[in-house]
């Protein structure tokens, strides 16, 4: 009993003294809350599959921030790791009968070679050569899944897999988890000594090179951690819809990533999570004007990149804290004085 009351106590001082300072972190608290506990008030199974979906495709976004967002190494075919772990847990699942917990990881682990079969050849370019380069990638596996469709399922893909789980509950909670499990790992990479040269990198490399910092294989890291994330995500896709096709290696699912990424806004993790949870939802929603969605839907796009450049929620980040000069500890905006260092903040 005692050390059940030390670690309440320790965990209330962690909610009072670290989560409750800042509103994003209240509000990240407040997220987390609400999808664990959503369940318990509604099993709308509409529901549950279109939040399902939006958290699978969350750690896709996520997983692209970390590559591009810190790195700057900019990748225009991210549907190649996500592809590559749908039909690798799909054909282990079907033609070796593998569960889904172990199918999931090997298909991640096969993205993680993809990620190194493209950052191998692409580590001497950078921009738009890259970005075109790296465009390449899916559209030349897609052209392997037509050749040979005794394996791959050929235009129909590969379907009839096993499922996540046999309740749509089930279903929802894996997928809720990993996410925020999976983005969590993201961003206290991002954190990390590891980040601090992720970011680095995509700073000045040059300098990063001349300070003795092998970039290579930080860049090589990026891509593989990147892959495997995806692929994750393209696991999770597969068993939940029982099928992996080549809409899974779609370059419109490359850019639409990317949206996600910028909306949000780059290099945060948090950004590209946020942003799938406003506009996934939102084109189900817009679903019923059928002719005008996609319309409507590039409107939303346009004005949030056109009146906050550098993200949805890092707007919203900038209007409720502001940073101190001092010790570069956030305060909420309301403050005079930092709750740090107590340094003048206006």
């Amino acid at each position: 009993m005692g050390i059940i009351l030390y670690y309440l106590r320790k965990l209330l001082s962690v909610i009072k003294n670290e989560v409750l300072v800042l509103p994003s972190r209240v509000v990240v608290a407040l997220f987390f809350l609400f999808l664990l506990l959503l369940p318990l008030f509604t099993e709308d199974p509409y529901l549950l599959r279109i939040l399902t979906l939006t958290s699978i495709f969350a750690i896709l976004a996520a997983s692209w921030d970390l590559l591009s967002g810190f790195t700057g190494q900019m990748n225009f075919g991210h549907a190649l790791f996500f592809g590559v772990g749908a039909y690798g847990a799909a054909m282990l699942n079907k033609y070796a009968g593998i569960p889904p917990w172990s199918t999931i990881p090997l298909g991640a682990l096969g993205a993680v070679l993809a990620g190194l079969v493209i950052g191998i050849p692409c580590l001497r370019l950078r921009g738009t050569y890259l970005a075109l380069t790296t465009l390449a990638f899916p559209i030349i596996l897609m052209g392997i899944v037509f050749a040979f469709p005794d394996l791959t399922g050929g235009e129909l893909g590969i379907s009839g897999i096993a499922r996540l789980a046999r309740s749509r509950v089930a279903n929802y909670y894996i997928a809720v988890v990993v996410m925020l499990g999976l983005c969590t790992i993201m961003w206290k990479i991002t954190d990390s000594n590891t980040g601090i040269i992720f970011h680095a990198i995509r700073e000045d490399e040059l300098a990063v090179r001349a300070s003795g910092i092998n970039t290579t294989r930080y860049k090589l890291l990026a891509f593989s951690l990147s892959g495997f994330f995806a692929g994750i995500s393209g696991g999770l896709y597969a068993h939940f819809m029982r099928i992996a096709g080549p809409s899974t290696l779609e370059v419109s699912m490359s850019f639409q990533v990317v949206i996600w990424a910028i909306f949000g806004g780059v290099a945060t993790i948090y950004g590209p999570v946020g942003a799938v949870f406003v506009l996934f939802p939102l084109m189900e929603v817009l679903r019923f004007w059928q002719d005008y969605r996609i319309l409507m839907f590039a409107c939303v796009v346009l004005l949030i990149l056109l009146y906050m450049p550098d993200g949805l929620f890092r707007w919203l980040r900038d209007k409720t804290e502001k940073e101190c000069p001092r010790c570069k500890i956030r305060n909420v905006a309301m403050r005079h004085t930092c709750r740090i260092c107590t340094a003048q903040l206006d």
